[in-house]
């Protein structure tokens, strides 16, 4: 996305139609859920009795279920339509969400953020095309208002999970099945039918196959190397600081803001001046750096490390997803799928280890450690020479393919 293509924000707001806003509104809160349980993670495991091992289970398996969910989003929407599989993912979240806050053990509590994975999957990765078919001003404008829910979604959830959170730990649960059951309603009753449109058929093995081009292949693993640093940071965090449910909250929100201004704003300038492979390799090696200074022990620094983060991150989930749009010949659509398939498989599995690794290397700072060599190996696979430009833009959907989850 070039600079010139973000324009105004209030540009982008004028005149949509109500299913655009219904839909935008939806995703906010769906976006909320990747960082809803982690200022409550502290609470959770008092509550129910559990691990830093188990509770961090909750991000691993919302992520896994989501990882292969993906695979088949896209061919169940050209089964199905927009709508009705929008409609399918928000009630999934509903009921998953309202049976999370009556949980009476951690591996319940598990299996249904699995659940709600699932859910996710199927409605993010169709709100899109719902925005963009029905938003007025072109697809620019309506990928803008779609950054601008991711943002809202990534700095609210946080912020929700501490609120509620210091009450106990089941209000976050309760307060997005109450919004989300707002969100089914509304659409339910305003989104356009599609039973007669016609769609394009998808293979469930096309996104698979697009990684058969060497150079996506790269991209992707790079990607799910840097995925598996920032969800480090998102699961392993707050045991670290050891701090109340409030102030989590609010530092993740500070660093949520800072992934929206910078995936918004930041990186379209970045790789306008550096072009987008070359931006990104010098973006994760940042990361790698500040995964570095998060082995600092000090409360402070860490907190600093975390929100600075955000902004580096705002930078890598557009950068990335720049590079593997326009790596190979694939179908974009095809492409992505196959691209966050393994970035955010990259998340499941360090959600799923990090406090093993910790366990294992006897130091609470050592799954940072772990993260920053990642992130010099996500730099050494995107450095490698290719025959294809490196273009000084970034596509205008890579903003927010690679945030779809």
């Amino acid at each position: 996305m070039s600079s010139n293509s973000h324009g105004s924000l209030l540009d982008a707001l004028k005149n949509q139609p109500k299913q655009v806003w219904i839909t935008a509104f939806a995703a906010v809160i769906a976006f909320m859920g990747i960082g809803l349980v982690d200022p409550i993670l502290l609470s959770i495991a008092e509550g129910l009795h559990a691990t830093p091992s188990q509770v961090t289970l909750l991000f691993s398996s919302y992520l896994g279920v989501q990882v292969i969910a993906m695979l088949v989003t896209g061919a169940a929407s050209a089964r199905f339509g927009p709508k009705r599989t929008v409609l399918a993912g928000l009630a999934l979240i509903v009921a998953a969400t309202a049976l999370c806050a009556a949980a009476g053990s951690i591996e319940q509590l598990v299996a249904l953020r699995a659940v709600w994975g699932l859910g996710n999957a199927f409605f993010i990765a169709t709100a899109l095309s719902v925005i963009v078919g029905a938003a007025t001003g072109g697809q620019a404008g309506a990928i803008l208002l779609y950054e601008a829910a991711l943002g809202v979604g990534l700095a609210v959830g946080p912020l929700l999970g501490a609120l509620l959170g210091s009450i106990s730990w089941r209000g976050p649960f309760v307060g997005t099945a109450v919004l989300m059951a707002a969100a089914l309603v509304l659409c339910s009753t305003f989104l356009a039918s599609d039973k007669h449109e016609k769609r394009t058929p998808i293979r469930l093995l096309d996104p698979l196959r697009a990684l058969k081009h060497a150079g996506l292949l790269r991209t992707s693993i790079g990607s799910a190397f840097y995925t598996a640093a920032f969800f480090t940071v998102l699961a392993w965090t707050p045991f670290v600081l050891d701090w109340s449910a409030v102030a989590v909250g609010l530092i993740f929100c500070g660093w949520g803001l800072c992934v929206a201004v910078a995936g918004v704003v930041l990186a379209p300038k970045l790789a306008a001046r550096l072009g987008e492979r070359h931006a990104t390799v010098v973006s994760v090696l940042g990361y790698a750096v500040l995964m570095v200074v998060l082995v600092v022990p000090s409360k402070p620094v860490i907190v600093v490390g975390v929100i600075v983060s955000g902004l580096v991150s705002g930078l890598l989930n557009t950068l990335f997803t720049g590079t593997a749009m326009s790596i190979s010949g694939a179908p974009r659509p095809v492409a992505s799928a196959g691209y966050n398939f393994c970035r955010w498989l990259g998340g499941a599995v360090a959600a799923t280890l990090v406090g093993h690794v910790a366990e294992w290397l006897g130091s609470e700072h050592a799954p940072f450690v772990i993260a920053a060599i990642l992130c010099v190996l996500a730099g050494g696979l995107l450095a490698v020479r290719t025959n294809s430009a490196d273009p000084h833009r970034v596509p205008r959907e890579a903003a927010l393919v690679g945030e779809e989850l």
